[in-house]
């Protein structure tokens, strides 16, 4: 078995790599459907800072591993890993051998920290607590479907809207004039700040649009402003490749502003843009951190329905395992 650098992977190697997911999710039952082959090769060759290895077996991958190292080489942020070992080739090491690899790639970069996130019930669980990661968030999955929403819902929550606030929204980047003030509202997602372990800035937000950007999607964003201020705001992503189902990425009310029905007013606010201009998005997925009640009532309200279980792991740079202590 070797393990090769894939940093700028071929075409078949993108292919190798896509089957090595496909059998993936299709051997994990509490698992999701593959992404699409052309989805896979926009997160290999488009997404910035992140390396790529493979363990190949006669020619062909049968684990990878993706190591990101998001705000770029050095960065004082936790590195993301994402192990993929095919269901066939299983308790064999490989994916001890290639969290080793990436582990080297994470430590070289000076970062201390790495995290993971899995789906509750999969194989990874169990892998990534045996090398020391700890669960530090517990994620609920969440699906609304579009067509099952009464026609008259998200009208009447728009129209609800607090006293004392405006509607903004735009697509892509954050404009200038909003730029600060929603890098201090995403400080309101205090949860994921506690092992993030770096504040948001203009910076930071302005990247994490430049990254979806790269991918071919769109990130739609609606803010409840208040004079200069970003009250609360809302996040959604369209895949390029796959419209129908949107993502839902950041949503957040500043502290002082909580209370006032502003989360579901802006969330609603989306959902009525969508309607007019992406019309064929039918489906948006979200996660809640498990001990959010009140986002959660907020999303249940809007009519989403649970659907699984995820969970956020982290393990200290250190204590990953070393390319010349682990198997194979």
């Amino acid at each position: 078995m070797d393990v090769i650098s894939l940093d700028d992977p071929t075409d078949a190697q993108i292919g190798q790599w896509h089957a090595v997911l496909e059998a993936v999710h299709a051997g994990d039952p509490a698992g999701e459907p593959a992404p699409a082959r052309e989805q896979t090769a926009e997160h290999l060759l488009g997404a910035p800072h992140q390396r790529l290895w493979a363990a190949v077996e006669g020619g062909e991958a049968v684990a990878v591993v993706v190591l990101r190292l998001p705000g770029g080489p050095g960065a004082d942020r936790p590195g993301e890993i994402d192990i993929r070992v095919h269901p066939a080739h299983r308790r064999r090491g490989l994916g001890t051998r290639l969290m080793a690899v990436a582990a080297e790639g994470l430590r070289a970069d000076g970062r201390t920290s790495v995290i993971a996130q899995v789906l509750a019930g999969t194989p990874a669980v169990p892998f990534l607590e045996s090398h020391g990661f700890v669960c530090v968030l517990t994620l609920s999955g969440l699906l609304l479907r579009l067509d099952d929403l009464p026609p008259d819902r998200v009208p009447a929550l728009v129209a609800a809207g607090p006293p004392g606030y405006r509607l903004v929204r735009w697509r892509g980047s954050v404009p200038d004039r909003y730029a600060d003030a929603l890098a201090r509202a995403k400080h309101a997602m205090a949860d994921l700040a506690e092992y993030e372990g770096l504040p948001w800035n203009a910076r930071r937000v302005r990247e994490m649009a430049d990254m979806v950007a790269k991918r071919g999607d769109d990130l739609y964003t609606v803010a409840a402003v208040q004079g200069s201020t970003v009250a609360g705001f809302t996040e959604i992503v369209v895949p390029a490749e796959a419209p129908e189902r949107a993502a839902q990425y950041d949503t957040a009310v500043v502290p002082e502003h909580r209370g006032r029905r502003l989360g579901i007013w802006v969330k609603a606010a989306m959902l009525r843009w969508l309607a007019t201009e992406r019309p064929e998005v039918r489906e948006i997925e979200t996660d809640n951190v498990g001990d959010n009640a009140h986002m959660l009532a907020v999303n249940e309200e809007l009519g989403f329905r649970r659907q699984r279980e995820s969970r956020e792991y982290q393990a200290a740079a250190r204590d990953l395992p070393s390319i010349h202590r682990s198997p194979l």
